[in-house]
């Protein structure tokens, strides 16, 4: 089996989980990053507005999402991006919660998808001061990126998971969680089906 998987990012609105206002997505082909994509999303009525906070930390505002597509109408593309992938992402915990935060406020199924957290893989792999994804990602070899615009964190986050198996001589995505030691969670119908099992 060769590494492959798709990275993912999210930028939120305020603090509600559901307000997704900007995605990055990175697809990871045997070891290599083979194709990004990103754009503004609407995010689901009530969930739509913008605290000064967030948009201190990224720079989205209101009017860049004026014209974006709500999450409804988004989530097709995101998983034809994404396909059966894995999903990995930094604090993957936070970004499966926009994941089903936005799903539910949209009324519309939470998609099943396995994934990995490079917060708890860079915790196992490095002897790091801080783990957070800057400083993670320089240990990974990946620097000087725009930490908060959704496609270079999830360019980051995919550095990271490429570097972390070459490291552990994992060749993917299974194998590379347990000779970490971490685990490969689920979101979805096959969440529910592992709870019930």
């Amino acid at each position: 089996m060769p590494l492959d998987f798709t990275a993912i990012d999210f930028e939120t609105a305020n603090n509600s989980a559901a307000s997704a206002c900007s995605v990055g997505l990175v697809k990871v082909r045997d070891g290599r990053v083979v194709d990004t994509a990103g754009w503004y999303i609407r995010p689901p009525l009530g969930h739509d507005w913008f605290s000064e906070w967030n948009t201190r930390i990224h720079g989205i505002e209101e009017a860049d999402v004026a014209d974006a597509a709500l999450w409804i109408d988004q989530m097709p593309d995101l998983m034809a991006f994404a396909e059966d992938d894995a999903l990995v992402a930094h604090n993957a915990g936070f970004d499966m919660g926009v994941i089903k935060a936005a799903c539910t406020a949209s009324f519309i199924d939470i998609p099943s998808y396995r994934y990995a957290c490079t917060l708890q893989l860079a915790r196992k792999t490095y002897n790091l001061d801080s783990y957070r994804l800057p400083v993670a990602a320089m240990a990974a070899g990946f620097e000087d990126f725009r930490h908060h615009d959704a496609i270079a964190d999830a360019e980051a986050c995919a550095a990271i998971m490429i570097h972390a198996a070459k490291r552990h001589g994992a060749s993917d995505v299974d194998e590379l969680a347990g000779l970490a030691g971490i685990r490969v969670n689920s979101i979805g119908t096959l969440a529910a089906a592992a709870a019930s099992a």
